[in-house]
């Protein structure tokens, strides 16, 4: 079988237009940004925003393992598939961050027959969103260290007479917005910023900073929940950058940043159409990862898509804990569209990996007999199976189980695992958009569609009036099967801030190991009973959400002994190589 790259670029493409003009768009509502990729206007969503909405699918997952399920590939092999049933149909996806692309992952368009084209300008840059959130992001940062040189090199009161504006009189010590790069760079964590030579001070006053990666930025999220780009403006003004040594929340209104920050990203509001490889119109917008972040594609793709198409088949990131979770007590917040279907993404492999019988690491070779038949890890893992399709149903939302079948997978051993989850009453069906596309996919259509057709009864974990801290205990509890919350004396003192200055209201976005349904990524299958310990909290006021560090979670990744990037080149044609 060809390579990824080798089978994206042998096959035939429609032209943008084509596609964006199938879709149900019009000729003023995109904008070409080259052959195979077009800006979205908001445009199209003011037009249809009174049609009928279509079935929204959420591509969720088991916990995820070192192998990789497949999510992806399952998301667009399944709206081939749907397409293959004569239905009209969306894909919605986020923007991958060249972190991982450099780093571990490789690509993230997909693979196989079951991907987002052209995927070398899917995974490299796009059409620049990641880069403006980031600038938006770093103008903020080096707009606060600004004004704390300019505020404190001749003293506030010379500050407000020299400008004629007012002191924020900024605590350096408790500076929150840290910067951010789109990188794995482990260095960055922990920085020093405004060192100068001695006895001088023109390279501003010394504190200690620190680097997250761009997936992380409260932009990103703020990118993914908003309504328009007048809500952008306005979260974006709500972003709580620093305190004043009073501990009076300074913002990006305060620091008069917020309009130049919405102005950088005015165009990424707009969310990039591509297309799979089969010709299913793709809407790719903001990349906000799942561990650190809350983990979807945008409200405005999914609203411009579900108004265009009978469905829209979009993912969230990692295991149903993660992506899912928040898609369902954050982004279904956020907008009157909520989840009709779950597809939960399943293999062989993946769920003997969860067994915890293998010692299996990013990196490090697959042994041999995780591809031959066991059924005693099968049957081990099979609990991290069954733990996914119950947190699912806790949600009201009707799920389907997709198998994503590998080569050397056992017909025998797929034949049991369909038969366990069948006798669970969950509807499965097995899936190879890997291998063949859009009819590997048509038996898993089917399931969907009729799963959709079920009468759903969606509800969230916890309500909006709830505190914070029965908002965290409710996610931990209800949701992972946690026996109690600790919360370390950081936390506790940033919560009790957070009370005080009103921002209960807001949801919690828990940020902690894709790796098991705990805070340990060591721990396998569907524990119970354990203790999620938070050390840190952190206001996303912008966002809507107060963001939870929990466990030994990095919001900047490194890189591993062997990144990605190694395979990375040009050929002498200037092609890409290495790719995947």
């Amino acid at each position: 079988m060809l390579s990824d790259i080798d089978i994206c670029r042998t096959t035939k493409l429609a032209s943008i237009t084509d596609i964006a003009t199938q879709s149900g768009l019009l000729a003023q509502e995109f904008h070409p940004q080259g052959q195979y990729k077009a800006k979205v206007s908001l445009k199209a969503l003011h037009r249809v925003k009174d049609n009928i909405s279509g079935k929204l699918v959420v591509v969720t997952a088991i916990t995820p393992t070192p192998l990789g399920e497949g999510k992806t590939v399952t998301t667009i092999g399944l709206s081939q598939g749907l397409k293959k049933l004569q239905k009209s149909v969306f894909a919605c996806i986020r923007q991958p961050s060249m972190g991982p692309i450099f780093g571990v992952k490789g690509g993230a368009a997909g693979g196989g027959f079951s991907q987002v084209a052209p995927m070398e300008e899917l995974n490299l840059h796009l059409t620049g969103d990641i880069h403006a959130v980031t600038a938006a992001h770093n103008l903020a940062s080096a707009a606060l260290d600004a004004r704390i040189y300019h505020e404190q090199r001749q003293g506030y009161d010379d500050f407000e007479a020299r400008t004629g504006l007012k002191a924020l009189r900024i605590d350096v010590r408790n500076v929150v917005w840290k910067r951010v790069v789109d990188h794995n760079d482990r260095a960055l964590r922990m920085v020093t910023v405004g060192r100068n030579e001695a006895n001088k001070t023109i390279n501003g006053y010394e504190r200690e900073d620190g680097f997250d990666i761009s997936a992380a930025s409260e932009l990103m999220a703020i990118l993914a929940l908003s309504e328009d780009l007048a809500d952008l403006r306005r979260r974006i003004g709500k972003i709580v950058l620093a305190y004043s040594l009073d501990g009076t929340p300074i913002t990006t209104e305060d620091l008069q940043v917020a309009g130049a920050m919405a102005v950088s990203m005015k165009d990424t509001i707009e969310p990039t159409l591509m297309q799979t490889l089969e010709g299913v119109p793709t809407l790719v917008h903001t990349g906000p990862f799942a561990n650190i972040a809350h983990g979807n594609s945008s409200v405005i793709a999914d609203r411009i898509a579900t108004k265009l198409a009978q469905y829209t088949v979009t993912e969230g990131g990692f295991g149903s804990d993660m992506g899912f979770e928040k898609a369902c007590n954050i982004k279904a917040a956020s907008t009157d569209k909520k989840p009709d279907c779950a597809v939960i993404v399943a293999t062989l492999r993946g769920l003997k990996a969860n067994s915890g019988l293998y010692d299996l690491k990013p990196g490090t070779p697959i042994p041999d007999s995780l591809y031959g038949e066991d059924q005693i890890a099968l049957k081990a893992g099979f609990e991290n199976l069954k733990w996914h399709i119950n947190n699912v149903a806790k949600y009201g939302v009707p799920a389907v189980v997709a198998i994503n079948r590998f080569p050397q997978d056992s017909e025998q051993e797929l034949g049991t695992l369909m038969a366990w989850v069948e006798k669970l009453g969950c509807r499965v069906a097995i899936s190879e958009g890997f291998a063949k596309g859009g009819t590997g996919t048509e038996d898993l259509a089917q399931q969907v569609i009729s799963a959709c057709e079920s009468p759903a009864d969606f509800r969230p974990l916890y309500r909006q009036e709830q505190s914070i801290l029965e908002k965290l205990t409710t996610v931990c509890e209800a949701g992972y099967g946690a026996g109690r919350v600790t919360l370390s004396y950081q936390a506790q003192q940033q919560l009790a801030i957070y009370e005080k200055q009103g921002f209960n209201h807001l949801a919690v976005c828990l940020a902690k190991t894709p790796l098991s349904i705990t805070t340990d990524g060591s721990i396998k299958g569907a524990p119970t009973g354990f203790d999620v310990v938070i050390r840190e909290l952190r206001l996303c006021a912008g966002a809507g959400f107060v963001y939870a560090l929990c466990g030994n979670v990095m919001t900047m990744p490194g890189l591993p002994d062997k990144p990605a990037f190694m395979s990375l080149d040009l050929d002498q044609d200037g092609n890409i190589v290495g790719l995947s």
